[in-house]
């Protein structure tokens, strides 16, 4: 055989090495890409298992923390956080956490602690009504309202329907006024050459469009809600705190400013400085406190944790709500 031929035959079994090697390689690739995506597929598969799991038994959960047994105890529930469906201090959430403590034949007395800018008027107010009703239908247990950081507004207007405030002299009490925010943007639409068309079915359907020039009488309109709101709170914290508010007629009292504890005791709108070991131990005289707060389930955690919310709290910040108490 002549040597070009050897030639030709050795780089023809080259070649074909090569191919062999590039088809392993490519096979090779192929099968981690597969493998990768098995893998992704396997854990999103036990992510939703989880969370299809946590979602069925997560309301079988005793999330009310047990109480004590045997003896006498104060009954704890905090306040914490915004006033406002869906949280933490919601109405459903302290109610059933205040029926649970009176309802308990162990509990000597019974400690709002608050800690709370305020929010939804309704909220605050269901939880001030039933407050007044179990004090009423228990009227050997005594509730104390016992503000840390903060007892603005709605939470005020909570702890208004105790038989006595505490705070310290550095707490933050009182915000008795009524709010609503939202933002205007007609200039930006015109700069932005964005025409805005809205169809309703009622003159005034649209009044609190952000996008639209406000209009005199809505404005006047949704003023004269935010005041009937405004008397709602005042009344109520008259008829909770009764004489002990030592100038009722205060020109600022009911203005929407702040105090501190020492200036709130000034005022009447506490009954004296203290904190919740204090309360317990010489003014219920059971220092053993069990906590009846109502807990968020693991399931409403973690869907918040995704932003289950978001849509909510976007609403929320272009200020499409209702009156808040702040």
């Amino acid at each position: 055989m002549s040597d070009e031929w050897k030639a030709a035959a050795g780089a023809d079994g080259e070649g074909k090495s090569w191919k062999l090697l590039e088809k392993t390689l490519l096979a090779g690739v192929q099968e981690q890409r597969r493998s990768r995506r098995w893998g992704i597929f396997f854990k999103l598969l036990t992510f939703i298992y989880l969370f299809v799991a946590l979602a069925l038994f997560a309301p079988m959960l005793d999330l009310q923390k047990p109480a004590g047994k045997g003896k006498s105890h104060t009954a704890l529930i905090e306040v914490r956080g915004m006033i406002a469906d869906k949280e933490s201090a919601s109405a459903d959430n302290i109610v059933g956490s205040l029926r649970a403590a009176f309802e308990d034949s162990k509990t000597k007395g019974v400690i709002l602690r608050i800690n709370s800018p305020g929010g939804s008027p309704v909220q605050s107010g269901y939880i001030y009504d039933e407050i007044r009703r179990l004090r009423a239908e228990y009227p050997a247990i005594k509730l104390y309202a016992v503000i840390t950081d903060l007892g603005a507004s709605g939470a005020y207007y909570i702890a208004s329907a105790a038989d006595e405030i505490y705070a310290d002299k550095a707490s933050l009490v009182g915000s008795i006024g009524v709010t609503a925010a939202t933002f205007g943007f007609v200039g930006v639409m015109e700069k932005l050459g964005v025409d805005r068309r809205v169809y309703t079915s009622g003159e005034h359907k649209a009044f609190l469009d952000p996008f639209q020039p406000q209009k005199a009488e809505e404005t006047k309109f949704w003023q004269g809600v935010l005041e009937t709101t405004h008397r709602q709170f005042i009344a109520s914290v008259k008829r909770g705190r009764g004489d002990r508010l030592k100038d009722a007629e205060h020109p600022e009292l009911f203005s929407g400013l702040v105090w501190s504890g020492e200036q709130a005791l000034q005022l009447g709108l506490i009954d004296a400085l203290g904190n919740t070991s204090y309360v317990a131990r010489e003014v219920i005289g059971e220092k053993e406190l069990v906590d009846f707060t109502v807990e968020e389930s693991p399931y409403d955690r973690f869907a918040k944790t995704l932003g289950a919310s978001m849509a909510e709290r976007i609403a929320l910040w272009m200020g499409f709500q209702g009156p808040a108490l702040r």
